[in-house]
């Protein structure tokens, strides 16, 4: 069962998603968990600010 189950399993998008987890870790633990905003609209935008923050320090890191 696990063979078939493995089998299944789409390399490239498995790359991207341990890639996304991998972001999604690093930006928890510079900026911090928690979302203060109580919309989803601000949420949003306070979500999106913080990956144009990561990619910024990012893009500024030598």
């Amino acid at each position: 069962m696990d063979h078939a189950h493995n089998a299944r399993i789409d390399e490239g998008r498995y790359a991207q998603r341990s890639i996304t987890e991998t972001v999604n870790s690093t930006v928890k633990r510079s900026l911090g968990y928690a979302v203060r905003a109580r919309n989803w609209y601000r949420e949003f935008r306070e979500v999106t600010l913080m990956c144009v923050v990561y990619n910024i320090k990012r893009a500024i890191k030598p």
